[in-house]
C-alpha cells in the first residue's frame, strides 16, 4: 500500500494567547493542503517491532528512533486498533523543520489508513498530545483553525498557485515560539469575506504570520527572500508558513508562478524551490 502524505501552508497565522497549564500557544490560521507530498509504503511483517525507513532528499534530518510514525503505531497498538508490526518506508519529499507539517502529515496518513472513520474525540486528543495540535489540519483540504480544538471547513474551495522556496534553514519551532512577546486579537470567521477567490485573496493579503518577524530577526535571509518573491510579476502576496523557514508566494496563475520560479532559481541556485497548488 502506498499513501500520499500532503503538506500544508499557513495562509495566515495569529498567536492569540499562551495557556498557563500546558504552556501551549493558541493560534488561529487560514490554511490549505498542497500537492507536495511524501510517499509512504506500508507492509505488515512477522516481527516483534516496527521497521521504519526514511529515504529521499530530506531523510537525513529525520530522527530514526523518535518520529511521528513510531508514535502513531505505538498508540494504535496500545488502543488495540492494530496488533501486528509493520515495515514503513517514507520518501521524504517535504522539507523538514520548514513549516510545511511533513512529520504531522505522515502521522495523519497512518491514522487515516488504520483508523479510517473510527477516530473519536478521546483518541484524537491522545494523537494531538503526542504528535502535535497541527494534526487536526490534515483532516481538511482548506479551512480556518479557530483554536487548538476547532477547525472550520471551507464550504467552497479555491484553487491557488504557489511558488515555494526552502532556503536551507532548519527552524526550531520551540525556539521561535519561546520568543513571542505579544499576542494578536482573536479573529471571527466570516465566510462572506472568502466566498469567492477575489475576496479571499484580498482578505489574505491583509493578514500576516505573527511568527515571521521573529524568524526574520534571527535569519535576515528570510526577510530578503520574502521581499524577492513579492516583487515577482503576478504575485498577490508572499510570507512564511508556520514557524518557517519555507517562504512562499501566491500567484495569479501557474505560468506566473513558473516564471517566478525560474528567476528565483537563477538568483538562489542552492535553494530548494518548486511550484505547488491546492489539492
Amino acid at each position: 500500500m502506498e499513501l500520499k502524505s500532503f503538506s500544508k501552508i499557513n495562509l495566515s497565522l495569529n498567536v492569540v494567547k499562551k495557556y498557563k497549564k500546558d504552556k501551549l500557544h493558541d493560534i488561529q490560521s487560514y490554511f490549505c493542503l498542497i500537492d507536495l507530498f511524501d510517499k509512504i509504503k506500508i507492509k505488515k511483517i512477522k516481527a516483534s517491532k516496527d521497521t521504519i525507513k526514511f529515504k529521499g532528499k530530506f531523510a537525513k534530518f529525520v530522527k530514526i528512533k523518535d518520529n511521528s510514525i513510531l508514535e502513531v503505531l505505538k498508540i494504535l497498538r496500545e488502543k488495540k486498533i492494530i496488533y501486528s508490526y509493520y515495515y514503513v518506508s517514507v520518501n521524504k519529499r517535504i522539507p523538514v523543520f520548514a513549516g510545511l507539517g511533513g512529520g504531522t502529515s505522515n502521522a495523519y496518513s497512518l491514522i487515516k489508513y488504520f483508523v479510517r472513520n473510527r477516530i473519536d474525540k478521546n483518541l484524537m486528543g491522545i494523537f494531538k498530545k503526542k504528535v502535535g495540535t497541527d494534526l487536526q489540519l490534515f483532516f481538511y483540504k482548506q479551512g480556518f483553525l479557530k483554536n487548538l480544538n476547532q477547525v472550520i471547513n471551507f464550504p467552497k474551495k479555491h484553487r491557488l498557485y504557489f511558488l515555494i522556496v526552502y532556503p536551507n534553514i532548519k527552524c526550531s519551532t520551540k525556539y521561535i515560539y519561546s520568543k513571542i512577546k505579544k499576542y494578536s486579537p482573536k479573529l471571527l470567521y466570516n465566510f462572506k469575506k472568502i466566498s469567492d477567490k477575489s475576496k479571499f485573496l484580498n482578505f489574505l493579503t491583509s493578514k500576516n504570520n505573527d511568527l515571521q518577524l521573529i524568524v526574520e530577526n534571527k535569519y535576515p535571509t528570510i526577510k530578503k527572500l520574502i521581499k524577492e518573491i513579492a516583487e515577482k510579476k503576478g504575485c498577490y502576496f508572499s510570507r512564511m508558513t508556520g514557524s518557517g523557514s519555507v517562504c512562499y508566494g501566491v500567484f495569479k496563475s501557474k505560468k506566473a508562478a513558473k516564471d517566478a520560479l525560474i528567476r528565483i532559481r537563477l538568483k538562489y541556485p542552492k535553494y530548494w524551490a518548486l511550484i505547488a497548488k491546492t489539492i
